[in-house]
């Protein structure tokens, strides 16, 4: 017998044929906000709150959840048992007066005109006509179906379920009910005093009225739980409405099922409620506009659901201390925006849970999150990657990131990518092959693209590299500040990947020049100060080539603005717009002393000032190096070619 299977929709946790988060999308847009000034832990918000491209953010959600909740508000209004009660009141009269009508008797005069004398609103009507004797038996039991509707209503509100349970009502049931609401007065009050056999007392008042609980509570905690948040829910209904509807409404309850105490004994319960659980939303309200009327316990389960859309909205903002994606009710969120407002809630937890598990984001000494190693290479990869692509379309060259030029290899190798032009290792490719053909089987390819590796080559000049960039407010002003963030994560990873034997520093400069590592430079904030002391920076570059002097000297600056201020022998640095004479000569002759050392110093020139051309100028003359002027885009290529046909020329 063949065997029988059976398909249905997937409810253990997250779709398992949903594709894996991409991480490396998000790394790239967390690397985007913090090279443009936003601390890691803020760009990781961001992401959140924005989402990726396979995913909505938690402001998507959050605004499809507004959305839902203003369409409710839109369509529906709070008076339909009002409403409802003066359509069958209006057609009890009827009925009651097409009766009177033909009997002639004194007794039917004196009906008509108490029935003409009733109060206007429809409370005070059916408390009027509680104590009539009415003439039609038609009327009488339309009257009749008004206290059972209105008791099954003020019961729907307080125990969810209870609108089927009540269809056909006795006065045994009614009794039933009214000693349910006693039992559960007497259970509340002995939880409140404390009573240490209260467990014995819950199991049972569940024994006896069990099946008027679906939610089916494990104790007392969980019961009270879930009549608070619902009488809650009916406290809030009635803050809604005008104060005319809210005192009808509340007159109209006392006519439950004919029973005043029915209404008397729910009034009880919600103080009881209120004393225990005050943490619940008892003073909230919400506006309704609409044309759809809803009675009692639908207007009440509104409520209750404009409750759990309010909860929601508060978890997706993610604003209050210690907030965590964990906190969000999935249940609640399928319930409100469908299945795949949950997929993509679960994949931004994911995100945000894998960029911790795999290091991406580590956290400081003083607290603070921080891009990890890896993440920085990552980073660096992309930004070399675009450089590189901008390389080969303006040269049409092959490849421009070899691990060496044509020198004797090294013992080493590394995985074959697209464009390298080294030559294969032949033992590693076949052994990678091997060990993959015994992991995939037999049937996989004898040889494939990822199992092939390159040899790499020993470098045969070393340089001693210092890329000096401009930080001044001009440059964030303007919008260079994340190509030059850019530029230097290209040429770091660039020069740590494939030229590992040179020494690279980066030095910053603006009223004063520092030395800094990738990832201080990748953080770095935009701060308004005024200068830009490149005389401060050549100083800290000589510094780094004598440190090295066996390695070749290369000195690459990024400004966009010609030198404003200089450093004093006492160290203070002096600030003067336009720049003095002094500060010029100072600057130039860091130049000269970096040329005396034999130095290639090149000087990327950004915007359109002609005296910092001027001045650009002057230093490619007294320098022997190279002036040149890309746009924003094209400042990596520029940088990083640079930097290879130094390499090349040596």
């Amino acid at each position: 017998m063949s065997p029988r299977y059976r398909y249905s929709a997937w409810h253990g946790g997250p779709d398992p044929l949903q594709p894996p988060v991409d991480l490396r999308e998000a790394l790239d847009q967390i690397g985007r906000d913090v090279m443009e000034g936003a601390s890691p832990r803020s760009a990781l918000e961001e992401l959140l709150r924005t989402g990726t491209r396979d995913s909505a953010g938690l402001d998507e959600l959050t605004r499809r959840l507004w959305q839902r909740r203003s369409e409710m508000q839109r369509r529906h209004r709070l008076d339909g048992t009002i409403s409802e009660v003066r359509r069958m009141l209006d057609r009890a009269l009827e009925q009651e007066r097409l009766a009177l009508s033909a009997d002639t008797t004194e007794d039917a005069r004196f009906r008509e005109l108490q029935l003409s004398a009733l109060p206007p609103d429809v409370a005070g009507q059916v408390n009027e006509l509680s104590e009539y004797d009415w003439r039609s038996s038609e009327a009488r039991e339309t009257f009749e179906e008004i206290r059972q509707m209105l008791g099954t209503e003020v019961l729907e509100q307080r125990f969810e379920g209870m609108k089927e349970a009540m269809q056909q009502v006795s006065p045994e049931d009614v009794e039933r009910v009214r000693e349910m609401l006693d039992d559960l007065s007497n259970l509340l009050a002995a939880h409140a005093r404390g009573d240490e056999d209260i467990r014995s007392k819950f199991d049972e008042f569940m024994g006896r009225h069990g099946e008027s609980f679906p939610e089916n509570p494990r104790d007392v905690d969980e019961l009270i739980d879930a009549l608070a948040a619902r009488s809650a829910a009916a406290q809030r209904m009635l803050n809604s409405m005008s104060e005319q509807q809210r005192d009808e409404l509340m007159a109209l309850s006392q006519q439950a099922f004919g029973d005043p105490r029915i209404a008397q004994a729910l009034q009880q319960i919600d103080r009881q409620l209120q004393g225990l659980r005050p943490g619940e939303d008892w003073n909230g309200r919400a506006r309704f506009r609409g044309d759809q009327p809803m009675g009692m316990a639908e207007a009440t389960a509104a409520m209750a659901e404009l409750g759990e859309m309010d909860r929601l909205a508060e978890q997706l903002g993610q604003s209050y201390p210690g907030a965590s994606l964990e906190d969000i009710d999935l249940e609640a969120l399928q319930r409100q925006l469908g299945p795949q407002a949950v997929v993509d809630a679960q994949r931004l937890s994911d995100i945000e849970r894998q960029l911790r598990d795999q290091g991406l984001l580590q956290r400081a000494p003083d607290g603070s999150l921080r891009l990890s190693p890896r993440a920085m290479r990552r980073l660096g990869e992309n930004a070399l990657q675009s450089v590189v692509s901008q390389l080969r379309t303006r040269r049409g060259e092959r490849d421009t990131d070899r691990a060496g030029a044509a020198g004797e290899l090294t013992g080493t190798t590394r995985p074959w990518t697209y464009g390298d032009a080294e030559p294969w290792d032949a033992v590693r490719t076949v052994r990678n092959a091997v060990l993959r053909r015994a992991a995939e089987g037999e049937n996989s390819p004898m040889l494939d693209i990822s199992d092939l590796e390159v040899s790499e080559t020993e470098q045969r000049s070393r340089s001693a590299v210092v890329l000096c960039v401009d930080t001044s407010w001009s440059m964030v002003q303007d919008g260079r500040w994340v190509p030059m963030k850019r530029t230097a994560l290209a040429l770091h990873h660039l020069v740590a990947t494939r030229f590992r034997s040179d020494a690279l520093q980066l030095v910053t400069f603006g009223r004063y020049a520092s030395t800094v590592d990738v990832g201080e430079l990748a953080a770095l904030e935009g701060v308004w100060e005024q200068g830009t002391n490149l005389h401060h920076a050549l100083l800290l570059a000589g510094r780094h080539l004598r440190r090295h002097s066996d390695a070749q000297p290369v000195v690459l600056v990024i400004t966009d603005g010609e030198p404003t201020a200089h450093l004093e022998p006492d160290g203070e640095a002096v600030f003067q717009y336009p720049p003095s004479p002094h500060t010029l000569s100072v600057t130039l002759s860091e130049v000269d002393a970096l040329q005396r050392l034999g130095t290639t110093l090149s000087v990327f020139m950004l915007g359109e000032d002609p005296s910092l051309a001027a001045f650009v100028d002057v230093v490619a003359k007294r320098g022997g190096g190279r002036v040149l002027a890309p746009d924003s885009d094209g400042l990596g290529a520029a940088v990083v070619g640079d930097y290879l046909r130094t390499k090349r020329r040596r």
